[in-house]
């Protein structure tokens, strides 16, 4: 990989085409997280690695270069939502009262299919979600990283946790209901 990494540095083609290919996989699944559809991850994971090879003689050997990238193109997610979409909708977490923790657990949702539902909230909501859930950022620096309050980070927070455990009853409902008309049909079979 060390190879790999100074032909980046010297600007060498072949090996920034092989960064590229043995990142795109870690590098997507970021951008998609952060992204509404596919075309807007591509988007972001390119800016990522312009960001990756304009910059990586920066990189540190004596950490972990998986890290480093992966950085780079959350940053870069992050960049763009702020450019892009920036927050239209958000409130502080003590204009609202809590209704509970309790969250449906389904082990037949897939990686694709939770993804499709984080990607479903509102754009503050999703970046919050992903930031704080999934990329271990605390409030504070997803506060400084968006250029909102600590207050605001934990109400989208708050918010985008509330639509996901609503999206994920209404899916249940449905699931109740597909095995419902599922039994239905073998017991009119049996008859």
């Amino acid at each position: 990989m060390q190879a790999i990494i100074n032909g980046c540095i010297r600007q060498d083609r072949s090996s920034q085409y092989l960064l590229y290919k043995e990142f795109y996989s870690y590098g997507m699944a970021i951008c998609r997280r952060y992204s509404l559809n596919d075309y807007d991850a591509a988007d972001v994971l390119n800016d990522g690695f312009l960001k990756v090879f304009t910059h990586i003689e920066k990189y540190d050997p004596a950490k972990p270069f998986k890290s480093w990238i992966g950085r780079i193109i959350t940053n870069t997610a992050i960049d763009h939502y702020r450019m892009n979409l920036k927050f239209s909708d958000h409130d502080d977490v003590d204009t609202h009262h809590h209704i509970g923790d309790a969250a449906a657990v389904y082990d037949q949702l897939a990686y694709k299919d939770l993804l499709v539902l984080v990607q479903s909230l509102s754009p503050a909501y999703r970046t919050v979600f992903n930031l704080y859930a999934i990329d271990g950022y605390s409030h504070d620096e997803i506060a400084e990283l968006l250029k909102i309050s600590a207050g605001t980070s934990k109400s989208n927070l708050f918010k985008a946790r509330q639509k996901l455990q609503e999206k994920l009853a209404a899916l249940g409902d449905k699931k109740a209901d597909d095995i419902s008309v599922h039994n239905n049909i073998n017991i009119k079979k049996e008859a």
